[in-house]
């Protein structure tokens, strides 16, 4: 088992702290600038004032926040759920991940990830004892595609999973229902488990979210996991949940209860109230990143660079080769004193570096002025990098 996931800091750690050093504007992290609904930061407050959630909370996740998810997953996706026996609490879905690959995978077990895939799956694939088996997500005609011939051949006998991400970070792919019930066909199949990881379901701007547990025999070997900081900005409250089967749900929460135990009481309560938010909530919070997206993209596109406009997420991928540039780590490294911005680059998010050498991810969830500031300060690279 290869320890590469050991020791040193991630990308994102790096270059904030040249943020930081610099004063150069972080587009890097995906994090908002700013808070989320004032109701739900008072219901926090309330929960606090009220002594909820300031001792150990319970170990699935209090029962309010458990109901709540069950309604939202049958509100937005048609999918029921046991709130008791089905549903279970997270410190964020970083911890859902690593729990479930914990609890899922033995050491030789093979899983396939989408590449390029969010850091921490391959140092949870990695912790198991498994081997990560990259399917690479290519862009044409401007977007990302997974091609499914490709995902069909990278299954073997040792096969145990599908660790999905749709919408996708950090290429702001959406996978259609055309493609994810390639997915499905699969699994089923080869008898193979999915987890998914959909924490930017209610950030998609073109097309729609559609969950894998959706479609003819996945409810019974998916694991959906989401999270709240993302939707309502709230990221550091780290409160995350899974739904499956009792029997998926009761493995996860066993590798779990040694991870955590439990986390973020009060804020359970707070984002109970959060996943009840009128839909104005969330088509507002979607409409305020489209325009954010255009605005980015816009600005990139005239800098020099070769954008795809995402379908979701809050990150924009581009090529930085129009520039005359090639090496992404290089690029992102010297932005932050040549310009002033940060980003970070997309061949930290691969296996096959050489794949995602020449790409750059932006987040765009940050004020409007913010942006245009960052657009502003790059706008000198057209002249030459």
């Amino acid at each position: 088992m290869t320890k590469e996931w050991l020791g040193g800091t991630t990308i994102f750690a790096e270059m904030s702290a040249l943020a930081v050093r610099t004063g150069a504007i972080n587009l890097g992290q995906g994090f908002p600038d700013t808070d989320g609904p004032e109701e739900i930061r008072e219901a926090a407050v309330r929960a606090l004032r009220d002594g909820r959630g300031n001792q150990y909370p319970p170990g699935p996740g209090v029962p309010e926040l458990r109901t709540a998810v069950a309604e939202h997953q049958r509100r937005f996706h048609g999918l029921t759920y046991d709130p008791d026996t089905e549903v279970l609490v997270t410190a964020g879905a970083t911890e859902a991940i690593a729990a479930a690959l914990l609890a899922l995978v033995e050491p030789g077990d093979e899983v396939i990830a989408l590449e390029p895939y969010y850091d921490s799956y391959a140092a949870c694939i990695g912790m198991a004892g498994g081997t990560r088996v990259p399917v690479t997500l290519r862009p044409h005609d401007g977007a990302y595609h997974l091609d499914p011939g490709e995902l069909r051949a990278a299954v073997t006998d040792r096969t145990r999973l599908i660790l999905l991400n749709t919408p996708h970070n950090p290429t702001g792919t959406v996978l259609g229902r055309e493609e994810l019930a390639a997915v499905a066909q699969l699994a089923v199949e080869r008898d193979l488990l999915v987890v998914t990881d959909e924490v930017y379901e209610h950030l998609v701007f073109e097309g729609e979210h559609v969950p894998v547990a959706s479609f003819p025999g996945m409810r019974e070997r998916t694991l959906t996991i989401s999270s709240a900081g993302k939707t309502f900005s709230f990221t550091g409250w780290k409160v995350g949940w899974v739904t499956g089967t009792p029997a998926l749900v009761t493995a996860v929460r066993s590798a779990k209860q040694f991870l955590t135990y439990v986390a973020s009481g009060p804020f359970q309560y707070a984002i109970a109230e959060a996943l009840r938010l009128p839909d104005s909530y969330f088509e507002g919070i979607r409409a305020d990143l489209r325009a954010k997206r255009d605005v980015l993209s816009a600005g990139l596109a005239a800098a020099g660079f070769e954008v795809y406009r995402p379908a979701g997420t809050y990150f924009v991928t581009t090529d930085i080769r129009p520039l005359g540039a090639s090496d992404g780590f290089a690029f992102c490294r010297a932005l932050p004193e040549r310009c002033g911005v940060v980003a970070v680059p997309n061949a930290v998010f691969y296996d096959h570096r050489d794949e995602g050498a020449p790409f750059v991810r932006f987040a765009f969830c940050k004020r409007r002025d913010v942006l245009e500031a960052a657009i502003d300060r790059l706008s000198g690279l057209r002249k030459g990098w």
